[in-house]
């Protein structure tokens, strides 16, 4: 079974907190308070545990890409030859540079890693490729797969 933040250090009104702030990051401590039946002090306080625990990383606001100007989402998988430490930092090192680049993932099987990218158009994601990423010393495979539309995307995670 899998592992619970629930069952220590936080409880079902900590829970119910987060729940709510994933829906609305930005509503007061008063509302959220009226939701889940505690005074504005008490769920600030729980606000503030979580946060220095680290089980709240942060706040944003999430801006539609496409009326941004980027229109082109992709997954780009990278394979590296030789699979070593060295040359998992080159990319990374590489990577942590790209604004492109939204989400960086070590994987198993077939690649290495697995790139989430958001690029204004094709010219672009063909820039990135080729001036980018296959000059990284050791990528030896990459495979692009451009989204033609999104049926799902969330950040909201069920919580037990």
């Amino acid at each position: 079974m899998a592992h619970s933040i629930f069952k220590g250090e936080f409880d079902q009104l900590d829970r119910a907190i987060l729940e709510e702030l994933q829906v609305n990051g930005r509503i007061s401590v008063a509302d959220l308070g009226r939701k889940v039946h505690l005074s504005p002090p008490a769920v600030y306080q729980r606000i503030k545990r979580m946060e220095r625990a680290g089980l709240i990383r942060g706040y944003h606001a999430q801006i539609d890409a496409q009326q941004a100007g980027y229109d082109v989402l992709c997954f780009i998988r990278l394979s590296l030859q030789p699979h070593n430490r060295e040359q998992l930092d080159a990319l990374h090192e590489r990577i942590r540079r790209l604004p492109e680049v939204l989400e960086c993932y070590h994987t198993a099987g077939s690649y290495d890693v697995l790139l989430k990218v958001q690029v204004p158009d094709h010219r672009a994601l063909d820039a990135l490729v080729k001036e980018q990423l296959m000059t990284v010393p050791g990528v030896d495979k990459l495979e692009t797969s451009i989204a033609l539309s999104t049926l799902k995307a969330t950040t909201a995670l069920k919580l037990f």
